[in-house]
């Protein structure tokens, strides 16, 4: 009787030992004899001890931070780069036979392929054009990584620090620019204001007696204030028009004594 307890109990061992877990998000690269025999899914599988192995593969996405690396650009200007990589494996076969340690390997690849290419920009696009440079590096790791089978989803820039010299120039040329349009504002409102001006005068010195209202509206409106003191200046157009006042009034009275 207690031999067939422990029978059993040794034959539940084994079976325990031949059953192998495989969540939703893996999958098993199953060797048989050390050869590939094919992909494990999730669930409960059996592999025969001794004869067969087997490997986990996690299938979810995964973030690989790209250190600092230093680079120069096409314009002889060094700069700091660091990135972050999302991919997710394609193939789990190839992500086990074709390369011993594929996050390692894309995380050195990625290095690589980031400062390449940085190499070959300049400052103004590495800055202004981040999005572009980024989807040139997807691309090449992508391409390369295709043989792991690994899928490179999308590459992001995260920084780009520069020396603090080169930002101070930066920050002088962006002042210089921010002057350069104020003045051109400046002098585009005065202009408008200049041509606003010569159509009003054009326009009073068509009607006779209109410049002579406009200077009284404005010494009326600012003598409606009584602290201010109006030093008001005779022109010469108010002295011509007494003048000819006097002169058509003199002519009247000798026409009535003839």
């Amino acid at each position: 009787m207690g031999g067939s307890i422990t029978f059993l109990i040794i034959v539940g061992i084994l079976i325990l030992s031949t059953l192998k877990q495989i969540n939703q998000y893996e999958r098993g690269v199953r060797f048989t004899m050390g050869k590939y025999s094919g992909i494990m899914t999730p669930g409960w599988k059996i592999l025969i001890p001794i004869f067969q192995t087997y490997k986990k593969v996690d299938m979810r996405v995964k973030a690989v931070d790209v250190p600092d690396q230093k680079a120069i650009t096409r314009d002889n200007v060094p700069v700091m780069v660091n990135a972050v990589i999302y991919y997710k494996v394609a193939a789990a076969e190839k992500a086990v036979i074709e390369v011993e340690n594929f996050y390692y390997a894309i995380s050195q690849y990625a290095q690589t392929t980031m400062r390449n290419i940085v190499g070959e920009v300049t400052l103004d696009d590495l800055l202004g054009q981040r999005e572009k440079i980024a989807e040139k590096i997807r691309e090449i790791v992508d391409k390369e990584t295709d043989n792991w089978g690994l899928k490179v989803n999308n590459v992001e820039l995260k920084d780009v620090s520069l020396p603090e010299s080169m930002e101070r120039t930066i920050a002088k040329q962006a002042e210089a620019e921010r002057e350069k349009r104020a003045v051109i504002i400046n002098s585009e409102g005065e202009l408008a204001a200049a041509e606003n001006i010569s159509k009003a005068a054009a326009i009073l010195a068509q009607s006779d007696g209109a410049l002579h209202l406009r200077t009284l509206q404005s010494i009326n409106d600012m003598s409606s204030d009584q602290s201010n003191t109006v030093v008001f200046v005779t022109p010469v157009e108010i002295l011509k028009a007494f003048t000819s006042f006097k002169k058509n009034l003199n002519q009247t009275q000798t026409d009535k004594q003839a």
